[in-house]
C-alpha cells in the first residue's frame, strides 16, 4: 500500500518532469533552433552567438517580437588569410624579378680578402727591434712629491665636506 510519503514524493517527481518537458518545449521555441547539433548557442546581452560546427560561421541572433533573426559576424579570418596570399604572391613575385637581374658587381671573387694590407710595405723584424719604445719608471722622489700630492688633496676633501655638513646643520 502507497504511503502519504511516498506519493507525495511520487506527486514532486511527475512536477519536475511535467516541468522540464514544459519548459523545454518553452525554450526550443524562444530559441533559434540548433538543427541537431550543428550550432552551438551562448547567451548575451541582447541574444545568443551561433556557431556553426561544420562551417565555423559565427552569427548573433536576436528575438525581435516577430522571432528569431540571425546575422553572420563579419569574418576577420578571412581578411586576414586573403592578406597572407596577397603578400605570398607578392613576395613571390619580386623573388623572381630578383633572379632575373643581372650581377650588379663586377669582377666579384668568392676568395676570402687577405688579413693584411696589401699597399703596405712589411716591416722586417730588424726594424721593429730599433723602434722599440722604453718608458722609465718614477724615482722614489717622483713617488713621494704624488703621494704628498693626493694626501694633500685628500685632506681639502675632508675639510670641504665638514664645512658643508657644519653649514647644513646649522641651518637645520
Amino acid at each position: 500500500m502507497a504511503t502519504p510519503a511516498s506519493i507525495s514524493r511520487l506527486a514532486v517527481s511527475l512536477a519536475a518532469t511535467a516541468a522540464v518537458v514544459l519548459f523545454g518545449a518553452a525554450a526550443a521555441q524562444s530559441m533559434p533552433d540548433t538543427e541537431n547539433g550543428r550550432y552551438i548557442l551562448s547567451p548575451i546581452t541582447d541574444g545568443v552567438i551561433r556557431l556553426d560546427t561544420r562551417t565555423g560561421a559565427v552569427s548573433t541572433c536576436t528575438d525581435s517580437g516577430a522571432g528569431w533573426a540571425c546575422y553572420s559576424v563579419p569574418d576577420e579570418r578571412a581578411a586576414l588569410d586573403a592578406e597572407i596570399g596577397r603578400l605570398q604572391a607578392d613576395n613571390e613575385r619580386l623573388k623572381a624579378q630578383l633572379a632575373e637581374r643581372e650581377p650588379t658587381v663586377e669582377g666579384k671573387i668568392d676568395a676570402p680578402l687577405p688579413k693584411t694590407d696589401s699597399l703596405k710595405p712589411p716591416v722586417s723584424k730588424q726594424a721593429e727591434g730599433e723602434r722599440k719604445i722604453e718608458i722609465p719608471l718614477p724615482s722614489d722622489r717622483d713617488m713621494d712629491r704624488m703621494m704628498s700630492f693626493l694626501q694633500q688633496a685628500w685632506q681639502r676633501l675632508l675639510d670641504m665636506a665638514n664645512r658643508m655638513q657644519k653649514d647644513v646643520g646649522g641651518k637645520i
